[in-house]
């Protein structure tokens, strides 16, 4: 199974969870801890070990807070 890899520009997030709701691993979450510079919880990922780099997450984000590396 392919892996993958994501990071995030944390200091874009405005927490739509688009990208949460398409995740099919489910291993997207807001980070309910922290508070971007916009004043929202930015996105974080629970199991990075579980990506499979499909990049739905980054297709959905309409900010391009998200990269995703194949490995």
């Amino acid at each position: 199974m392919a892996k993958g890899r994501v990071s995030f520009h944390t200091e874009h997030c405005k927490a739509c969870e688009l990208c949460v709701n398409f995740c099919p691993k489910n291993i997207l979450v807001l980070d309910k801890t922290r508070i971007n510079v916009l004043g929202y919880h930015p996105i974080s990922v629970t199991e990075m070990e579980k990506c499979t780099g499909c990049a739905l997450c980054a297709v959905m984000c309409p900010d391009l807070v998200i990269v995703v590396e194949r490995a």
